[in-house]
Formats: structure tokens, C-alpha cells, sequence
């Protein structure tokens, strides 16, 4: 059982995931918060398996308790729900850790399997977030070579490719006929190969180099 922590300032949505969330057999909402410092006393109270985290909120916003949380409670993972115009929010949460970032009208068979996915330690984005995000990486893998590519096997381009388009592991392990455990493989030396941080990183690469 996912155990789920919902921030977000407006009740009538975290009414309705709630209510959403709850018809998943492997999901339970065990805490809401309305705004940021609400959401790291009750992160350390309830000790969720993932938080759900709005990022405009009153008091504390989103980014600022990002921002605590990974270095009060690490363990916790933490998916951002937000909305287009929020590029420079979202930038910033990519900053401090968050290990997902979707849109709030995400379908709730999406939002469901990316909280699975955030839970098992992989990172979920939007497409529509991808060119946000450049906002806050792109800087830092810009100044990776081209040449540096050259260094990746034929099947390590493929993974990257499909990191960019969004697929989780699992996703591309079926995509490309093997195992999870291979995949996990050929990220881990995507990103040491190219020194990147994390999938985002890499998504951003792919998006400007392949």
C-alpha cells in the first residue's frame, strides 16, 4: 500500500483526489495539508510514501517545501501537480529534488501509475513540462559535448531516446524486449557516462542533442 500525503490550497481539489485516489486498491490517502508548512509538519507526523504537492500555496509555497523536505525527510517522495503557466515554479522544484512533475488535468490512470512510478524511485514528467525544465538544466548539460554521446553503446541511445518521449522502465523495457533490471542498467550508465543528475537531465540531452 502507496501511503499518499495531498498538498494543495484549494479543498475542493484535495477533496476530489481524495475521493479519486482512494478507488485504487494499492493507494491511501493517509494525510492533506493546505499549504507548504502544513505539508512538511505533516509529512514528519504521517511519514507518507509519496506526497501529491501543489506549488502556488499561501504561507509556505511548494518549492519551499520541497526544498525542506529533502533535507528533513529524503525518503519521502514528492510529485508536483501543476499547471502550464507554472514553468518557473517547476524549474525550481526540479532544482530542490522533486522526482515528478505533472499537470494537474493528468487522467487518473496516469496520475495513479506515475505515483507508482515515483514510489519505486523513477521520475515522471509531463511532455508538456519537458521544455520547461530546459529553463532550469539547460545550462548545465549544454555543456556536455555532443562527442560525449559517442561514448553510449547503439542500445544506451535507444534507452535515452525513450527517456525523452516519457517511458518509464518498464515501458521501455517492453519497447525494446528486456528486462527492467537491464534498462535500470543502461540508465545508471547513461548518466555516468554523461554526468548527468538524474532522467531529467537526460531527457533534456536527448531533447537537444538527438
Amino acid at each position: 500500500m502507496i501511503r499518499l500525503l495531498i498538498v494543495d490550497d484549494q479543498s475542493i481539489v484535495r477533496e476530489g483526489l481524495s475521493s479519486l485516489l482512494q478507488t485504487q486498491p494499492d493507494l491511501d490517502v493517509v494525510g492533506e495539508a493546505e499549504n507548504g508548512r502544513l505539508a512538511v509538519e505533516q509529512a514528519i507526523a504521517l511519514q507518507p510514501d509519496v506526497i501529491l504537492m501543489d506549488i502556488r500555496m499561501p504561507v509556505m509555497d511548494g518549492v519551499a517545501a520541497i526544498k525542506i523536505l529533502q533535507q528533513q525527510a529524503p525518503a519521502i517522495k514528492i510529485l508536483v501537480l501543476t499547471t502550464f503557466d507554472d514553468d518557473r515554479y517547476v524549474s525550481q522544484a526540479i532544482a530542490h529534488g522533486a522526482q515528478g512533475y505533472l499537470l494537474k488535468d493528468t487522467p487518473l490512470a496516469e496520475l495513479a501509475q506515475a505515483i507508482r512510478s515515483v514510489n519505486k524511485g523513477y521520475s515522471q514528467m509531463s511532455p508538456g513540462l519537458l521544455a520547461k525544465a530546459i529553463s532550469q538544466d539547460a545550462d548545465t548539460v549544454s555543456k556536455i559535448l555532443p562527442a560525449e554521446l559517442e561514448g553510449l553503446t547503439a542500445r544506451e541511445k535507444e534507452v535515452l531516446q525513450l527517456i525523452a518521449t516519457g517511458y518509464s522502465n518498464k515501458e521501455i523495457a517492453s519497447e525494446l524486449y528486456i528486462t527492467e533490471r537491464t534498462v535500470k542498467n543502461h540508465v545508471n550508465s547513461i548518466l555516468r557516462s554523461l554526468n548527468l543528475r538524474d532522467r531529467t537531465q537526460a531527457a533534456i540531452f536527448a531533447y537537444q542533442h538527438l
